[in-house]
């Protein structure tokens, strides 16, 4: 264990924040680092893509914290700067300057960035990705001028942007190699209640489909083309095709990796004094007995304050169960759980799909795997006690309306 005091904290996005608000509030008064690349202090990401894109949310809710709280609670916060390096022997990281900065404790919240897409004319003007708060300044400028565009990946992140851009009254494209959206998180059986709702407005929506080459003049983007040799023209295109944990630090450090920095119940990595926490990290989860990584705003959140707690000593292992929500045009959902691909052998509703007012379940030999309630709400924790249970249940009473969740549970 090294004398330095500190405590650093690599990634200076929500999970970094709440990392950092944690060990002040547990009592830590030593030195507190708080790094990151982008030059916007903390800010929260559903809004990129939700309401600051939109339009109902000003720019300054993003944000995790105002700007004098860095200040007040005596967190060093260092901006636009790069961590090049860790030298967990010497309990050091290199800046990009060549300055070394020593730590007693270090936690890795450096996030994703997004999957970029391997074919030609990526690189024209035009072509948007959404990850950073800056891409939403431009998409949101963009929904503005632009008469219609096409959205490749029909992930949360590509038809929240559809969403978004058909509110404006833009024309949309969603392209997708899948045969339906969001076909390998929720399955056949929902994945068409949300195929059915982009169509009902008026999104042009195609699914099982090759991207060939995204198409251009003069340098910027005007369509793409598929893979048929169909084109689709646009005024621009917005590339939603997935995130890859940003692990090369933890990698070139000699910390385990697969799919995500390895850490235990309680964050820490394979190096007993570096903790890693958010999109980054490939936790083990108690209840569910394997790693997995989620990359939802909820886990940032809770995942960094236990991690903080953990940085400290306390026996505070992350046990909360993976949730996430999406807000699509008159649709609002919750979901909680966690169901791998294929990792289910039912869906049970409650409630009526055709009026998009229901709750469904994922179930694996009568158990409760995960459920989400779309535009039913107060619901969550009763979904959470189903899932905990693991108690096999009766689908007919799981599906009835009037039969409490808790009855269900019971």
């Amino acid at each position: 264990m090294t004398a330095n005091p500190a405590f650093v904290i690599v990634g200076a996005g929500l999970a970094g924040a709440k990392a950092a608000q944690t060990l002040r509030e547990e009592g830590f008064h030593g030195p507190l680092v708080l790094v990151g690349e982008e030059s916007e202090r903390p800010y929260e990401r559903p809004p990129l893509s939700k309401g600051y894109l939109q339009g109902k949310d000003e720019r300054e809710t993003v944000y995790v914290h105002p700007s004098h709280w860095y200040t007040d609670h005596d967190v060093d916060l260092r901006l636009g700067t790069d961590v090049t390096a860790i030298d967990p022997a010497g309990h050091e990281v290199t800046l990009a300057d060549g300055s070394r900065l020593g730590y007693a404790k270090l936690l890795l919240t450096t996030g994703s960035s997004p999957r970029r897409l391997p074919v030609p004319g990526t690189d024209l003007d035009g072509v948007h990705y959404l990850r950073r708060l800056s891409d939403s300044d431009r998409i949101k400028r963009l929904l503005t001028s632009a008469s219609r565009i096409a959205v490749i990946g029909a992930g949360w992140i590509g038809l929240e942007t559809a969403a978004a851009a058909r509110t404006a009254g833009v024309e949309v494209t969603v392209l997708e190699s899948a045969e339906l959206p969001l076909l390998r998180v929720l399955g056949r059986e929902v994945s068409q209640i949300f195929a059915d709702l982009h169509t009902d407005h008026g999104v042009d929506l195609r699914c099982g489909v090759k991207i060939a080459e995204i198409t251009g003049t003069g340098g910027r983007a005007n369509g793409v083309r598929l893979a048929d040799g169909s084109r689709i023209g646009a005024d621009a295109v917005v590339v939603g095709v997935g995130i890859t944990p940003n692990t090369r630090l933890a990698t070139a450090a000699g910390l385990d990796v697969d799919d995500g920095i390895r850490v235990d119940a309680h964050l820490r990595t394979s190096h007993p004094d570096i903790y890693a926490s958010g999109d980054v990290a490939s936790a083990f989860h108690p209840l569910l007995g394997t790693h997995i990584r989620v990359e939802h705003w909820a886990n940032a959140v809770n995942q960094s304050q236990a991690a903080a707690k953990a940085m400290l000593g306390q026996d505070a292992p992350y046990e909360r169960l993976p949730y996430f929500f999406t807000d699509q045009y008159d649709l609002g959902m919750e979901y909680t759980g966690h169901v791998g691909p294929g990792g289910y052998d039912r869906v049970v509703f409650r409630g009526r799909t055709g009026s998009r007012e229901f709750i469904a379940f994922w179930l694996a030999e009568g158990r409760v795997l995960a459920g989400m309630n779309v535009n039913v709400w107060d619901v969550t924790q009763a979904i959470q006690r189903l899932v905990r249970t693991g108690a096999q249940v009766d689908e007919q009473r799981l599906s009835d309306p009037p039969v409490s969740l808790d009855a269900v549970a019971g």
